[in-house]
């Protein structure tokens, strides 16, 4: 037996760890609540330069001599405005124009029904627009007239009122997940302390990855959106949970079978370190294949993984052993685990919950029909795939609250061109001005197009003379005005008529526009599914057979874990259409959940073969199955619980994108841990038998007794 170090090394070793992550925590901490000030939202920053849409954002900055975003006043009264209204918000005007941060006003302009106004205040994008847009919805109903209805909208007003629904990520949406955890913990555990450890280590991860964050954006090497910000707090707080379960796990089972807390650790250590490290490495690799991606909100989002995921790895493999080893037994207090003397020099078996005993019993008597009904089941949910709708919803319907630039843009497309405000953008050649204005005219749910001419003010009394349009490098820009709304799928189907029958008149014009922002996310984020998917499909595949040191095996888990992620967005689909009724889903949603569930999936994979495969050792193969499934059991259960309810968390944010992406990855979580990892794997792997492990010498006849 080894010699164990001197007390006091014992003592200050793990101390000096804890310190160093509290210092850690310490200056990580107070970052949390500014990492929101480093995080862009703006869609048009999402797509990269060579995007036709981001092309025309940027020749917008020289047509137009600020750079501003449109925001719309809307006034409307239903019996009709009178000339007291007319003059009210004519008044309004100069109160509009005074805010700091606000353009040039344009309006009132009256709506052909003669029942509303709308007023166009342009706010300058170097302004904080979240203050701007409050001090004008301020000004816009300070002593509206009685019954007549204001509201702020426009494309400046929903930024805003988007971004307000990422404002619970710091407060509420850690709230619920801390509590979560330690709900989940206290019930796995049955001790008040050891949850308070497991968090510790979980919050040591969080603080230590924002701050690595807040300071990478800060200086422009990576992006982070409000997005990938809830993410981060989710993935580092159950990643570092989920180590921390298997090593809890491995330091209870040790104790029963050494009398000192450190000795312990060492073996508990040893027999947790290659799974965990391999489970990070696996998810740090798979989240980075989002480099692979067209938006640069995705690419952004792979190394804000990859550093919440290396640090709930460092937390748990650095803090935990530290707080574990100064805490011994006591950390399991009221149910200590005592140690038991070997008998014959072997030692004491470890007690198996009967849960797992009877799962094991059933999968080796009836292998074949588990995992054929297992598969069969998978399969019949995995129907419901034919019913996902993930080609992008209205920027309308990305917030599940009342807003008000939501009622105010339903307000304006009652009353006016359901486009208004948000037109389509074409900048063509000068010389061929009059044939492009022409063909956008005639273009179905077109209304009008006009050239700009970077008039201000009130449009003119009718047969004034028009300006001449601004002419800039040779290029003119027309304002095309939808007859439907902005953010409708009939308004990107004229962006995309535009495209393809332009270049018969001018095969320079470029069409942009928030449409054309939408369209080409929505077009970009699609392309990115037969690319990131390949790779983190190969990226896990590579890790799997290094780690199981096998080809079979890891295609075999390879296969369950894409059937799982079929199934599960299948599931998803129905409820989403039929039970939330959700307009559809963002083009992103389907390759976010797979990139989560498969990496994170991988983990359970890893958790339950790498202990298969040490029993396997010294058992046989089909023994050490059923060995491997009764000693990881309950810490994949617990482990798949608890990453299940912190996803669940972001489902306290109000945007349509991370409730389906807290139900699409907390469901598949728990297909995996109940159905997959549990009964299809093991069933599976027993019923094939050593050739599991093909090519390798365990997978060779003459190996262990491959017998139960």
């Amino acid at each position: 037996m080894r010699k164990e170090p001197a007390r006091w090394i014992r003592i200050i070793a793990p101390l000096i760890l804890v310190v160093i992550w509290l210092g850690v925590s310490g200056v990580g901490g107070p970052t949390f609540g500014k990492i929101s000030e480093v995080a862009n939202n703006d869609q048009a920053s999402y797509l990269p330069a060579s995007a036709e849409s981001t092309q025309v954002q940027s020749d917008l900055k020289k047509f137009f001599p600020s750079d501003t975003v449109p925001a719309i006043v809307v006034y409307a009264r239903s019996a009709g405005v009178s000339a007291a209204d007319t003059s009210w918000v004519a008044d309004r005007i100069s109160a509009l124009q005074s805010v700091d941060g606000v353009g040039t006003v344009v309006g009132p302009i009256p709506s052909s029904d003669g029942q509303a106004f709308q007023v166009l205040v342009p706010v300058k994008s170097s302004a904080v627009a979240t203050t701007v847009i409050g001090e004008v919805r301020t000004v816009a109903v300070d002593g509206v007239p009685s019954g007549l209805t204001s509201y702020v909208t426009g494309p400046a007003a929903l930024i805003v009122d988007f971004a307000g629904g990422f404002s619970g990520i710091d407060g509420i949406l850690l709230l619920v997940a801390l509590l979560a955890v330690f709900v989940i913990l206290l019930i796995v555990y049955r001790s008040p302390l050891l949850p308070i450890l497991v968090l510790l280590t979980s919050t040591f991860a969080l603080t230590g990855s924002i701050l690595v964050v807040y300071w990478l954006a800060k200086a422009d090497v990576i992006t982070v959106t409000g997005q990938s910000q809830g993410i981060l707090s989710i993935l580092a707080l159950g990643a570092a949970t989920d180590y921390s379960l298997l090593l809890v796990a491995r330091y209870r089972e040790a104790l029963t079978q050494h009398r000192t807390g450190w000795s312990a650790m060492r073996v508990a250590y040893r027999a947790a370190l290659e799974p965990i490290a391999a489970s990070a490495a696996t998810v740090i690799l798979g989240v980075l294949c989002l480099l692979l991606s067209g938006l640069n909100s995705n690419r952004g989002l792979g190394p804000v993984a990859a550093i919440g995921i290396l640090f709930a790895m460092l937390a748990a493999l650095t803090a935990l052993p530290a707080l574990l080893v100064l805490c011994g037994r006591a950390a399991f207090w009221p149910f200590r685990p005592k140690y038991v003397e070997p008998v014959d020099g072997a030692p004491a078996p470890v007690k198996t919950a009967r849960l797992w005993v009877g799962v094991g019993r059933v999968i080796s008597r009836r292998p074949r029909p588990v995992w054929i009904v297992s598969v069969l089941l998978l399969g019949a949910a995995s129907l419901g795939l034919l019913q996902l709708q993930a080609n992008g919803v209205p920027q309308t319907d990305l917030l599940l609250t009342q807003s008000d630039s939501v009622d105010g843009q339903r307000l304006l497309a009652k009353h006016f061109d359901a486009g208004s405000g948000s037109p389509v953008y074409i900048v063509a050649d000068a010389g061929k001005a009059d044939q492009v204005v022409s063909l956008a005219t005639g273009t179905k749910n077109v209304s009008d197009a006009v050239l700009f001419t970077g008039a201000t003010g009130a449009p003119g009394t009718p047969g004034a003379p028009v300006p001449p349009a601004k002419v800039v490098d040779g290029t003119v820009l027309i304002e095309a005005t939808l007859g439907v709304e902005a953010d409708s799928d009939a308004a990107q189907k004229v962006v995309t008529t535009l495209r393809d029958t332009l270049p018969a008149v001018d095969a320079s014009a470029k069409v942009g526009g928030v449409t054309a922002l939408a369209l080409d996310t929505t077009d970009t984020a699609t392309a990115d599914l037969h690319v990131v998917i390949p790779a983190v499909l190969l990226v896990v595949l590579v890790v799997l057979m290094l780690l199981l040191r096998s080809i079979l095996a890891p295609l075999l888990l390879i296969g369950t874990v894409v059937l799982s992620y079929a199934a599960t967005l299948g599931i998803s689909a129905l409820v989403f259409n039929h039970l939330l009724h959700f307009p559809g889903a963002d083009a992103s949603v389907p390759l976010f959940g797979f990139v989560f569930l498969v990496a994170l999936g991988v983990d359970y994979n890893i958790f339950l073969m790498t202990r298969v495969r040490e029993e396997s050792l010294k058992h046989g193969t089909r023994p050490g199955i059923i060995r491997g499934v009764q000693a990881t059991g309950g810490v994949i259960t617990a482990a798949g619980i608890v990453l299940a309810a912190t996803f669940s968390a972001l489902g306290v944010i109000p945007i349509l994108f991370l409730v389906q992406l807290a139900f699409i990855v907390a469901f598949g979580v728990l297909l995996d841990t109940i159905l997959v990892r549990t009964l299809l794997v093991p069933a599976l792997s027993y019923d094939i038998g050593r050739r599991i492990w093909w090519p390798s010498k365990l997978g060779r006849e003459g190996a262990e007794s491959d017998r139960p």
